[in-house]
Parts: C-alpha cells; structure tokens; sequence
C-alpha cells in the first residue's frame, strides 16, 4: 500500500493535534466529564512527547526512531479508541466520538505515514 504522509507532512499532523485534543473538552462540550477530561491531557501529552524526541526535522532531542514513533502514535489511536469504553464514558456521545475521531486520526496517521528515517547528518 502507498503510504502518502511524508515524515515532514507527519510532524504538522502531530502538532496540529496536540491543541485540538487537549482544547476538545471545550471546544466539543464534554468538560463536564472529567476522566475524559484528563484523557485528553494524556493523549495530547503522549504525542507531544514522542513528537519532541522524534529522530525527524520537527523533533527536539532526536532519540526515538521515526518507525517507533509510528508505532507509538498507532498505539496511541487503539488506546482512544478503547478509552470511551475502558473508562467509562461511552455513555456520553460528544466525550466518546471526540475520543473515536481522535483514535482514527492517530491510527491514520500511525500507518498512512511513510516509515522512512530521517538521513543522518554525518
């Protein structure tokens, strides 16, 4: 399968998502639920650590390998899709299809990216 996310495209979609799923709480209308609330926190937080230790041009410290952050962010898209359900808020349509578009677009963007490393600089 042709994969048509490139690894700089990659890091956009990363930071882009990072403020719309920690805002989504009151953005969507959801704040009134509190674990979903603080899943947002740790989903936005999860990406923004893997995309700064990211070993690609946007990230900072450079430690993990673009295909670990692929599998990180594929992870990531299971753990929301699961998290409406794990944690008890499914009940709650705006909390729990926030979590599912969250889920798919990490999912997407974990296996529609192009696996290819970052050239080292030597």
């Amino acid at each position: 399968m042709k994969k048509p996310i490139s690894r700089q495209q990659h890091g956009f979609t990363d930071y882009s998502y990072v403020p719309m799923v920690a805002a989504a709480p009151a953005l969507v209308g959801f704040d009134d639920q509190p674990t979903a609330v603080v899943l947002t926190r740790v989903l936005s937080g999860s990406i923004l650590a893997t995309s700064l230790l990211t070993r690609a041009e946007w990230g900072l410290a450079k430690v993990i390998p673009f295909k670990g952050h692929l599998i990180a962010d594929t992870a990531v898209g299971l753990f929301a899709l699961s998290a409406p359900w794990l944690f008890g808020f499914s009940g709650h349509a705006k909390a729990r299809n926030t979590f599912l578009v969250a889920g798919v677009f990490g999912i997407m963007a974990g296996m529609l990216s192009k696996p290819e490393e970052m050239p080292s600089a030597n």
